[in-house]
């Protein structure tokens, strides 16, 4: 019986079953930790020196009258690019975004309701124009250096002229504005009357500039909406919106 004792033992023993609770609760070595490589951001680090290069390159560090940047050149991986209007054969060189949805939607509207632009008509519609330009930062017609203005025949239309449109022509006019919610102003507004010139009247970040070109862009995908269907401008409610805008 002893014998049999000491062979079960011998072969529990064999099976680690009675090792030492010492032993038992010692795990098998860890393989030694190894150091991450540093992250290698090479890729990233050229295209920071890309942008800053651009920046430098396009940037003038003064705002226009409205408070937007003014850029050096146009298509040239910056904010400001040519841009077709739609349904007149025009295009225009305009701060891309919201700026361009509203822009554009007021051309399109002059073109269909208030006079048709002819694309062979000379300076038909200006947009961007370069900052070396401008004479006064101060005045509205700045604003074509942010790339956030237009203007239509400033040769027809020529500062500081009032009077070239008629009656029913203004009443389209204040109904465009009303469109715009009051982000877009008309030169003829001002003091010293632009009557070609449409701008931006709000600064970089306003929160009525996102909402008013969102409203714009859903018009111009939604049949029977938008520029190119001509509303009735005389309806009092039209009215009554183009009064608070006026």
């Amino acid at each position: 019986m002893a014998a049999a004792g000491v062979t079960a033992a011998a072969g529990l023993a064999g099976t680690g079953l009675l090792a030492s609770p010492a032993a038992a609760a010692t795990p098998s070595a860890a393989p030694a930790p190894v150091a991450p490589e540093p992250f290698r951001n090479d890729a990233l680090k050229a295209a920071l020196r890309r942008a800053e290069a651009r920046r430098r390159r396009l940037d003038t560090g003064r705002p226009s009258a409205n408070g937007w940047e003014m850029q050096k050149a146009v298509d040239a991986h910056g904010d400001i690019v040519t841009r077709d209007v739609p349904g007149t054969g025009l295009s225009v060189e305009v701060r891309s975004g919201e700026a361009e949805a509203l822009l554009v939607h007021v051309v399109r509207r002059f073109h269909y309701e208030v006079d048709a632009l002819d694309r062979d008509e000379p300076g038909a519609l200006v947009g961007w124009v370069p900052p070396a330009s401008v004479r006064d930062s101060r005045r509205p017609e700045s604003n074509q250096a942010s790339g956030t203005a237009v203007v239509i025949r400033p040769g027809s239309y020529p500062v500081g002229a009032r009077g070239a449109f008629t009656a029913g022509q203004l009443l389209v006019l204040r109904d465009i504005l009303a469109d715009t919610e009051g982000v877009v102003r008309w030169g003829g507004d001002d003091r010293r009357p632009y009557e070609g010139l449409f701008y931006l009247d709000v600064e970089p970040g306003d929160a009525r500039l996102a909402r008013v070109a969102a409203t714009v862009r859903a018009w111009a995908e939604t049949p029977s909406a938008g520029a190119g269907v001509v509303p009735d401008v005389t309806a009092p409610a039209r009215r009554r919106k183009a009064a608070r805008f006026a």
